[in-house]
Parts: C-alpha cells; sequence; structure tokens
C-alpha cells in the first residue's frame, strides 16, 4: 500500500468500542456499571464486559472490587501527562501574541517562569517605528517588570535583599514590593510604569493550569508616551483573555 502521509480512513470496531465506553466513563466522572454502559453506549453488555477486562489490564480501566463497577484507571493519567508534556506552549501562544500586537500596536511577548526570573521565550514587535525591543532569553527582573510582578504573585521566589534600582522609580522597598505583588494577584494582572527602562511601560497576566500552576506570562510593553495608564489597562483586558483561552487549550 502507498504511503500518503495521511490516517488511514479505515477504523477498527472494536478499538471504536474502547473508545466509547472510556469517553463515557469520562463524562461520568464517578464509577459506571456494564449495564450503564451499555445503555449509555448501545454496546450490548458481553461486549462490553470482554472490553473492560482489557482495558483493566492495560490499567485504562480500574475494577472498584466494593461495587462491581469501572472508573478510569491511572493509566490515563500517565497518558495524559505525557501529552501535556509535549504541548509547545510557544506554538499555542503565538498567533495570540501576534493579535496582541496588531490589536495594542505594541510589543507582545511570552515568557516563561525561572528559577528566579522569568525568561523571555518569544515576542512580536510592535508595527511602529517607535517601539519596545524584546529579546528571547531576557530575563524579566522580578521587582521592576511586570512580567516579573506577575512570576512573583504565582509562587516566583521574592527577592529578600539588595534590589538593583534601574530608574528613579523601581521599588527598592521590600515591602512596598510586598504590596504590590498582592495586589497583582488579586487583580490578575501586573504592571510596570518606567520601574526597569525609563519611559517604559508594561502590563502583564499570567498563563495558569487548572491546578492554579503558572506555565507562562504573557506581556505587552511600549513607550510610555504611548503606552500610557489607560492604553495599558485596555491592553490589560486583552492580556486576561488570550491568557484564559491559553490556559484552556493547556
Amino acid at each position: 500500500m502507498a504511503r500518503t502521509g495521511q490516517p488511514a480512513t479505515r477504523q477498527v470496531a472494536a478499538v471504536q468500542r474502547a473508545v466509547a465506553i472510556l469517553g463515557e466513563l469520562a463524562d461520568a466522572r464517578t464509577e459506571l456499571g456494564t449495564n450503564e454502559i451499555a445503555r449509555r453506549t448501545g454496546i450490548n453488555v458481553s461486549t462490553i464486559s470482554r472490553i473492560l477486562a482489557t482495558l483493566v489490564s492495560g490499567g485504562l480501566v480500574e475494577h472498584v472490587a466494593a461495587t462491581g463497577r469501572y472508573r478510569l484507571g491511572i493509566g490515563v493519567v500517565r497518558l495524559a501527562n505525557t501529552v501535556h508534556e509535549r504541548l509547545d506552549i510557544r506554538s499555542l501562544a503565538r498567533p495570540y501574541l501576534v493579535e496582541l500586537a496588531s490589536r495594542t500596536k505594541e510589543t507582545a511577548t511570552l515568557s516563561v517562569p525561572g528559577e528566579h526570573e522569568a525568561i523571555t521565550l518569544d515576542f512580536v514587535q510592535s508595527p511602529l517605528s517607535v517601539r519596545s525591543v524584546a529579546e528571547v532569553g531576557r530575563t524579566s527582573a522580578a521587582h521592576a517588570t511586570a512580567v516579573g510582578k506577575v512570576f512573583l504573585a504565582h509562587g516566583g521566589t521574592p527577592p529578600r535583599s539588595g534590589l538593583p534600582a534601574y530608574t528613579e522609580r523601581t521599588i527598592l522597598d521590600l515591602a512596598v514590593l510586598d504590596v504590590e505583588v498582592a495586589r497583582a494577584r488579586e487583580r490578575g494582572w501586573a504592571d510596570a510604569l518606567g520601574e526597569r527602562e525609563e519611559d517604559l511601560n508594561a502590563v502583564a497576566a499570567p498563563v495558569l493550569t487548572g491546578a492554579g500552576t503558572l506555565v507562562a506570562i504573557l506581556g505587552v510593553q511600549g513607550p510610555a508616551v504611548r503606552f500610557n495608564p489607560r492604553a495599558m489597562r485596555s491592553a490589560a483586558e486583552l492580556l486576561l483573555e488570550r491568557a484564559a483561552l491559553i490556559s484552556s487549550a493547556l
């Protein structure tokens, strides 16, 4: 048979039935008996029993001895984790970075949490000639950037001493920084006004897993003369919406 690079269109009936059973167990979110699965899927009970026995042996389904019913097994978690690890956050976020840069006319960035700081993973430059310039691999000072404040608000290790001053507006007081981080956590996004670079403003929002773990940070940054507080608030709303969409995809 010639190879086309496309999946075959003919399907295996037994596998289709197994997929249907797994789907019902997932949708039910509880234990199901063979008769209940038969009612839900339209598959006869004897066939369901054989398929369940096969799925149990593979760890995808668990037989609950106390009730005689079935539920999803730990093998499903293992497969799900494998898929999750392969998800490319950069690929997922790229279309949103393009959209953000187009709508805000400012530079949009994607950062990921590191050990002590967030690191720029990708960006889309502002279409305007006067713009903020991003750089892949650049770290975001935790106390002096919007991305850094989001990092701190979601589990990042806060600096405890020796905060370097980048501009006259850089936060150097740890108590003030704690308040700023708490504010970012409460409202869901952070801002920075000329705190790392003179005349550069920025906003950022977290991309979280369903369990609330920080996996990435979306940001928008631009010249203060144009990216003023009003524009920043509008950009923050867009960031929150796009971050939520990426979180859903994860």
